[in-house]
């Protein structure tokens, strides 16, 4: 397995980021595999979205109206709200794979691998990238 931590800045507002470029640089010409990416946060997550036509927007939207920042959290440190965040991992993983052929993301047309920030406490992130080949033909 080979395997690389990328650091992402997310800032200190709700942010969506696509990571679709790094992945695709990561396994750039690696052959047939798995790539797995891994977010070592307690208040972060993957989704796997559309981007630029307004999916970042929504998700943020509908993330809002699901784990309202204005909600009676119990955990309680950080900014108003911040229990939300640790919620979120729940909603969307910590974690995705995606599908390696030919040492391409085997991604479907619109799809972008997104880390999904609502922490505005912490403004930067790592991302760890593990390739898995592949065991030949089955």
């Amino acid at each position: 397995m080979r395997s690389e931590e990328i650091e992402i800045r997310t800032g200190s507002e709700e942010t969506v980021r696509d990571l679709t470029r790094e992945c695709a640089r990561f396994v750039a010409g690696a052959g047939d595999g798995l790539l797995h990416v891994w977010v070592p946060h307690a208040t972060a997550g993957l989704a796997i979205i559309e981007t630029g036509a307004g999916s970042e927007p929504d998700l943020l939207a509908a993330l809002g109206r699901l784990l309202p920042r204005d909600a009676d959290w119990r955990h309680r440190h950080g900014s108003p709200g911040h229990g939300r965040d640790h919620v979120l991992p729940a909603l969307l993983p910590p974690y995705a794979t995606v599908p390696v052929l030919g040492g391409e993301l085997a991604l479907g047309t619109w799809q972008s691998v997104c880390l999904v920030d609502t922490n505005r406490d912490n403004p930067v992130r790592r991302v760890r990238l593990s390739f898995l080949p592949g065991g030949g033909e089955q």
